[in-house]
């Protein structure tokens, strides 16, 4: 899935000169440039997953694996537009019967007129529907039947408010490209079409491993510990992100734990959060090294979220392919920098899907930048511009809570009226 390259951002091999169990993390050096942290994330894997083909509710949240190719016209044959009367040829018409959704009527004489509610087949001869305000029926000397008028001035022209056959697409029409991220509309519009099952890749596995011995899961924090706020945030993320999520484990500050719990993960990617710093609990490096991983990034020039990191796993099993493991900083704003910048390219990559789009707005202020790193800022999309918000701290959730995107400043900053690319968040525009 992926070719063994040399740690990119790294000084040395993590961990290789220091004891087991040691911190083996990275200080605040250099860093890959963030745009080639997020292109490496994502060519990290060689080809997306294996394709299966799943029933449509099954399908959502996935990418499809193939083109979207219509199986038939839509609308399958020329239905009405509105509610009123199917007419043939100029009026006024000879009014009798009417026609429902779901019949198929028989041919509509020159001169007549029959009831046609929204959706029903337009009876052969018809040329034009009536809206229902638009006319006036006067009723006939004997019992049934009538006369149609048309009410408003000017005429019926061929085809009004007529769905013709063909109309939204052909059989055999190519309609959405493989990698389109399966939607609610999408699902829709396949049913529509005559799916029953939809080719996707299958779902990245994902193991989310909390550590440190400082969290609580439940109740108020107490000095010493704190709330787990990652776990909360990446579980429906990652899932948005078309994982399917194995499990979520809180592992404890120790060296010999980790290293066994990475190595034996079923996962084919494995998300850390914390220990990816020099601290003296921090072990990931170390287990890293002790596990036979590759480095492929070791730290990013981004603020907040410098010491992420991307590696390489040792396959469980022969021929089961190698797994990634993306270690998040333990800081949640320095989390998130991270989800987006190495988790969510690889993810998008395994499951199929096309490269998160480019989004930028103009700004209307001057945007504050590092002197060297990109920095991703909470940001509210104004009329203006981005606003960034306060409380953007690397440990900070709460301008994220508030923000529409995360506004990518480049090193040094934007002026006034530059562009400035936005990145959806967690909660924000659904793709991740």
């Amino acid at each position: 899935m992926s070719a063994a390259a040399p740690p990119l951002g790294a000084e040395s091999p993590g961990g290789a000169d220091r004891p087991a169990g040691a911190g083996a993390g990275r200080g605040c050096g250099a860093g890959l440039p963030w745009p080639r942290a997020r292109e490496a994330a994502r060519w990290a894997v060689r080809t997306p997953l294996p394709v299966v083909r799943v029933a449509l509710a099954e399908a959502l949240g996935q990418a499809l694996a193939e083109p979207l190719t219509a199986l038939t016209d839509l609308p399958g044959f020329d239905t009405s537009a509105m509610d009123g009367w199917a007419v043939a040829g100029p009026g006024p018409w000879h009014l009798s019967g009417r026609v429902l959704a779901g019949r198929t009527p028989p041919p509509l004489a020159d001169g007549r007129a029959t009831g046609i509610a929204t959706g029903a087949q337009l009876p052969p001869g018809a040329t034009a529907v009536l809206r229902r305000e638009h006319g006036r029926v006067e009723p006939a000397a004997a019992a049934g039947g009538g006369t149609l008028h048309e009410t408003t001035p000017g005429g019926l022209s061929p085809g009004q408010d007529v769905r013709p056959r063909g109309q939204e697409c052909r059989s055999g029409e190519a309609l959405l490209p493989a990698g389109t991220p399966v939607t609610a509309a999408v699902l829709g519009l396949a049913a529509a079409c005559g799916y029953d099952r939809l080719p996707v890749r299958r779902r990245p596995t994902v193991e989310l491993l909390v550590l440190g011995d400082e969290l609580l899961e439940a109740g108020l924090p107490r000095p010493g510990l704190v709330r787990d706020a990652l776990g909360p945030l990446l579980q429906p993320w990652l899932r948005a992100a078309g994982a399917e999520l194995l499990d979520r484990r809180a592992v404890r500050d120790d060296f010999a734990l980790l290293q066994a719990t990475i190595r034996h993960s079923p996962a084919e990617v494995v998300v850390t959060t914390g220990s990816t710093a020099s601290g003296p609990a921090d072990f990931l490096h170390a287990a890293l090294t002790e596990t036979g991983a590759k480095l492929l990034v070791d730290g990013v020039a981004v603020r907040p979220g410098h010491p992420m990191l991307l590696a390489e796993l040792p396959e469980v099993r022969p021929g089961a392919g190698p797994r990634h493991l993306v270690g998040l900083p333990g800081n949640p704003l320095a989390a998130v920098a991270g989800t987006v910048t190495l988790a969510l390219p690889l993810l998008r990559r395994l499951a199929g899907r096309a490269a998160e789009p480019w989004r930028s707005v103009r700004t209307g202020t001057a945007l504050a930048g590092h002197p060297s790193d990109t920095r991703l800022l909470p940001a509210r999309i104004t009329e203006h511009g981005p606003v960034p918000l306060a409380f953007d701290g690397p440990a900070m959730l709460r301008g994220l809570a508030l923000a529409d995107a995360l506004a990518v400043v480049p090193p040094g900053g934007l002026a006034a009226g530059e562009s400035v690319e936005l990145l959806d968040g967690p909660g924000q525009g659904g793709w991740g």
